[in-house]
């Protein structure tokens, strides 16, 4: 029998990969919109900052039926998704910090908080079930 100093130590836990029903970071947009086009490199930089949410960005005539009748009146309008529940939509400054600390705050929220509404709710299911792997 070995003794314990001699056992193998453990190997620490390898981190995850993000969980299908994970956070999700959707931009609503449209081809035409200037501000849209300056914010998408700043939107895949902050992709690649956190894996372990999934961004999509939805240009809302290319995709209309994922928009439904949501009447986006203000770009970029942003999405915010727990996996299950859509917990904020609306218009955000088209700044990587922004978007950043809105995560983060999210994310950190106490769980079973209040969703953003059953429109947010629609379109996130709509987002969810097109862009799904």
């Amino acid at each position: 029998m070995q003794s314990p100093a001699a056992l193998p130590e453990p190997t620490p836990p390898s981190p995850a990969a993000p969980a299908p029903g994970g956070w999700w970071a959707v931009c609503l947009c449209a081809g035409w919109c200037g501000t849209c086009g300056v914010y998408r490199p700043l939107f895949d930089e902050l992709a690649r900052a956190h894996p372990e949410v999934r961004f999509e960005w939805v240009d809302i005539e290319d995709d209309a039926e994922i928009a439904g009748d949501l009447d986006v009146e203000t770009f970029p309008t942003l999405l915010i998704a727990d996996g299950e529940r859509a917990l904020f939509l609306g218009p955000l400054l088209p700044q990587a910090p922004v978007l950043a600390r809105l995560l983060t705050s999210l994310q950190a929220a106490t769980p079973g908080g209040a969703g953003a509404g059953g429109d947010a709710q629609g379109v996130f299911e709509r987002v969810r079930a097109a862009r799904s792997r």
